[in-house]
């Protein structure tokens, strides 16, 4: 089954795709300039992708479970990137999805996570750059 953010077709600003999984982690436009990106999670401890790059403006980022068993959540790590992203998912359940909207404004690293299993390593990385 593949897996896809809404939306059409804009440039490719991948931080790498999971095999079997061509629209994971890829960064496309929508018609009305929304950069969107799919995050997914599965049975274990990673983001796929664990890192992705956008472009400063408006990210709707969906999380979506492939898991049969392991609940998720997704944040931004509190006080560990240029500015605050306070929008969440605070939980998805195995087979579930969920969306976010939000505004970067300032290029940097910002270090998302699974605060269910920080401690055994699902941290991610978005990177912003100058639109």
């Amino acid at each position: 089954m593949a897996l896809s953010a809404c939306g059409g077709g804009g440039e490719d600003r991948s931080g790498g795709a999971p095999s079997g999984e061509a629209a994971a982690g890829t960064v496309t436009t929508a018609p009305d300039g929304t950069q969107e990106i799919a995050v997914l999670v599965r049975d274990d401890y990673d983001f796929y992708p664990a890192a992705f790059t956008v472009t400063t403006g408006r990210v709707r980022l969906s999380l979506i479970s492939e898991a049969k068993q392991l609940t998720h959540n997704f944040r931004f790590t509190p006080d560990a990137g240029p500015a605050e992203i306070v929008e969440e998912i605070p939980i998805v359940a195995p087979g579930d999805r969920d969306t976010i909207e939000f505004a970067v404004d300032q290029p940097g690293d910002h270090q998302y996570e699974c605060s269910f299993h920080v401690a055994l390593g699902q941290i991610g990385m978005m990177t912003v750059v100058p639109a």
